[in-house]
């Protein structure tokens, strides 16, 4: 299994991840570490990709089901680990208690404390980025903003990312600094870094310590699995846990 993670280097008690498509059993097209049991894959084969997940992790993932929101869930002693939650971004200061968020060209974001006792995962479409799910990620942190580190896992390009004229209004309506990740075509359609909206939302939060987005889920087929180039896919997996 091949896995990608944040080069958050001073955070020795934080890990994370982030799954490529390889290194599972799923048949094409979810060939082959599907992780989504909602995309009508063998529900067989996303067990079997599942545990061979859980196998490098100090216990069973949380999972959501992912709707586009801007809610969180905080994972505490009162959490109902038996109910799949309706949410798109989880929040723990447990220990050894991995959150897991599953993306196909949507923004997973890991964030950390500085002191590693605070972790959060979200799921950045860009409706939760801009109904405030960064937003609302964050105030679950008692941490100042500018003591969180932020992790932009793989995402769609901005080459490839393209919208329609009333996302870039949405987005320009809450700031003119959208404008500059937002580039209009001929078409009269925009095309969208969605890497780069998040950063804006992060650091105008007062988040400072930001990596990545470097990588492209559609450009990249033999990494990644994307829904846009594909339609039927599987899912990747980004997940953080407190050590």
């Amino acid at each position: 299994m091949q896995l990608l993670s944040a080069p958050w280097q001073s955070l020795h008690n934080v890990s994370t991840l982030s799954t490529k498509r390889e290194g599972g059993v799923s048949k094409a097209p979810y060939n082959s570490l599907n992780l989504g049991l909602h995309v009508n894959d063998s529900h067989a084969d996303v067990l079997q990709n599942r545990l061979v997940l859980n196998n490098i992790l100090p216990k069973p993932a949380i999972w959501l089901n992912q709707i586009h929101s801007a809610n969180v869930i905080t994972v505490d002693k009162k959490f109902d680990f038996n109910k799949l939650h309706d949410a798109d971004a989880l929040y723990t200061r447990l220990v050894d208690q991995p959150l897991a968020i599953m993306t196909a060209d949507c923004l997973p974001i890991l964030l950390a404390s500085n002191d590693g006792t605070e972790v959060a995962a979200i799921h950045g479409g860009w409706r939760g980025l801009e109904q405030g799910i960064i937003q609302n990620t964050l105030k679950c942190f008692t941490a100042p903003k500018n003591k969180i580190y932020a992790w932009l896992g793989p995402a769609i390009g901005a080459q490839q990312f393209e919208v329609g004229a009333e996302v870039f209004e949405l987005f320009n309506n809450q700031s003119p600094q959208f404008a500059d990740v937002f580039n209009l075509q001929p078409n009269n359609k925009y095309l969208a870094d969605i890497y780069g909206i998040a950063h804006i939302l992060l650091t105008q939060l007062g988040v400072k310590n930001i990596t990545g987005g470097e990588y492209c889920t559609v450009s990249q087929p033999d990494l990644f699995f994307s829904y846009r180039r594909d339609g039927q896919t599987g899912r990747m997996a980004s997940l953080i846990w407190r050590k």
